[in-house]
């Protein structure tokens, strides 16, 4: 016997003000809405690595650096996903729930998210107009990918390997992979 379940869409109206009071985070496409998982140990200190060495590097200055919780809206793609870090120096992102105007996204690799993160992510994120650099984090190996907006607005795609360095032209920073991946 087959059945028929009805899939209900949410405005973004409906997505956000739910977000506002949910115990677990959402991300949203066209109008549904995904629950996230868990992170391992291992992401959570990746992330937490690359944002305190990028938190570091920013204080002071106008850009401002955010991790897990913060959403970035990607109107051209109908979406609102959370990376592990965000950074914005648009003096006109100002939202209070989401950015808009990212500068550089990284997303720490994840065997369940990996996928998505390389495919889905890469594609709306690119519709950023303010978007430099794309950054993908592997947990299992030392790996970085780094891909780049480049001046006529194609992307290219650096991969970092073993101790090499990190360069992040969107944040004016060259980082160790010795700091990103240290404690793992």
């Amino acid at each position: 016997m087959t059945s028929h379940a009805r899939v209900l869409r949410l405005s973004v109206e409906e997505y956000l003000e739910g977000e506002k009071h949910a115990t677990v985070k959402h991300e949203y496409v066209a109008g549904q809405s995904f629950a996230m998982v868990g992170v391992s140990l291992t992401h959570n200190r990746i992330n937490g690595n690359l944002y305190r060495i990028l938190a570091a590097h920013l204080d002071g200055g106008p850009c401002r650096v955010y991790f897990a919780d913060v959403k970035v809206s990607v109107e051209a793609a109908d979406a609102f996903y959370y990376p592990d870090v965000a950074v914005t120096c648009d003096p006109e992102d100002t939202g209070e729930y989401y950015l808009t105007r990212p500068g550089l996204i990284i997303e720490v690799l994840s065997e369940s998210t990996e996928g998505i993160d390389r495919r889905e992510k890469l594609l709306a994120y690119q519709q950023l107009d303010t978007l430099k650099e794309y950054v993908l984090v592997a947990q299992a190996t030392r790996q970085v990918e780094v891909y780049r907006r480049e001046r006529d607005d194609e992307w290219s795609l650096d991969t970092i390997t073993g101790s090499d360095e990190i360069h992040l032209d969107s944040a004016d920073l060259v980082m160790d992979m010795e700091g990103v991946y240290e404690g793992v």
